[in-house]
């Protein structure tokens, strides 16, 4: 019996055809009441960037990613207790983390915010990941 479930399972061929990667991957993965999200970007589930050059865009879809994937695992933003923001430039603190906090008004979430020299395609400028615990059921 599996102790996890993988939630949308890729292969980084596809993700990144400018690199000759090869790797299985998902992009969260459920093991008990834990849900961790993979680092979310400004890239959609079809593959297309949303907000070039725009780091609160690419904030506002990487939130948009997140808040599905925490749905197909049963879970939802109200769940989330860490997060994880990486940005390319200190300049883009103030609209990744306005955005990211519209999405988590209420919520509370331990943050650590990282300052980066680059992500994993170069047009990203922000990418967050997340962990969030579902409540036992009473």
């Amino acid at each position: 019996m599996p102790t996890h479930t993988r939630i949308r399972m890729f292969n980084t061929k596809a993700t990144y055809p400018n690199q000759t990667l090869d790797n299985d991957l998902c992009q969260a993965v459920r093991a008990g009441n834990t849900i961790y999200v993979r680092g979310q970007v400004g890239t959609d589930f079809e593959g297309r960037l949303v907000g070039l050059g725009n780091p609160q865009a690419q904030a506002e879809q990487a939130m948009k990613n997140v808040k599905q994937l925490l749905e197909e695992a049963g879970s939802d933003l109200s769940h989330i207790v860490k997060t994880t923001t990486y940005i390319t430039d200190p300049r883009f603190r103030e609209p990744v983390y306005k955005e990211v906090g519209k999405w988590l008004k209420g919520v509370f979430p331990i943050s650590t915010g990282l300052v980066v020299a680059g992500l994993a395609q170069a047009e990203w400028l922000m990418e967050i990941d997340v962990i969030a615990v579902v409540p036992e059921q009473e």
